[in-house]
């Protein structure tokens, strides 16, 4: 995978699209930070609720994949709150990164989100993962709290972070 390599990102609605996503995270999070299988079992949670009670008008997951072969992805789902959607399971594999591929994945949820009509996207992450913060911070989202946490097999600092939606007008969508 190079700089001329080609990205498609498309529905997560092939088979194995699912599985992947809890496999790649499991894979990759082990290698790169050591996390145990919680972490692999919290992503296979949120995959199997999208899998088995998503509203396609409100909730959406995508592929990236890099020359034909699957090499991220991401989800938005249904928030707490009314009017809020969570970004969820963002992942760009190791050979993909640096083509683009997290940004264009983030910015696929925003795009559905504000076509949802929610008002506002919030997401979880670490300090460790640091590309993932310069990719939500260029996307505009912006750090709302912090707390220490034992997860995964490490002590971490989680991060909440949130970007509120400008309204869709009339204007805005031609």
């Amino acid at each position: 995978m190079g700089s001329d390599s080609r990205v498609v990102i498309r529905a997560a609605d092939q088979p194995g699209d699912l599985g992947w996503t809890v496999m790649a995270h499991g894979e990759v999070y082990a290698e790169q930070f050591g996390w145990n299988t919680d972490f692999e079992a919290m992503v296979a949670g949120i995959v199997g609720d999208y899998a088995t009670g998503h509203d396609p008008a409100r909730e959406g997951a995508w592929i990236a994949e890099v020359d034909g072969e699957r090499a991220g992805c991401v989800f938005c789902v249904r928030g707490d709150a009314p009017g809020v959607a969570k970004l969820r399971t963002l992942l760009v594999t190791p050979a993909a990164r640096g083509l683009g591929v997290g940004a264009e994945l983030v910015n696929r949820v925003l795009s559905f989100a504000r076509s949802a009509r929610y008002s506002r996207v919030t997401l979880w992450t670490t300090t460790t993962q640091s590309s993932a913060r310069r990719i939500y911070e260029a996307a505009g989202f912006t750090l709302t709290s912090e707390d220490p946490r034992h997860s995964f097999g490490h002590d971490l600092l989680g991060q909440d972070w949130a970007l509120d939606l400008s309204p869709v007008t009339a204007a805005s969508t031609r």
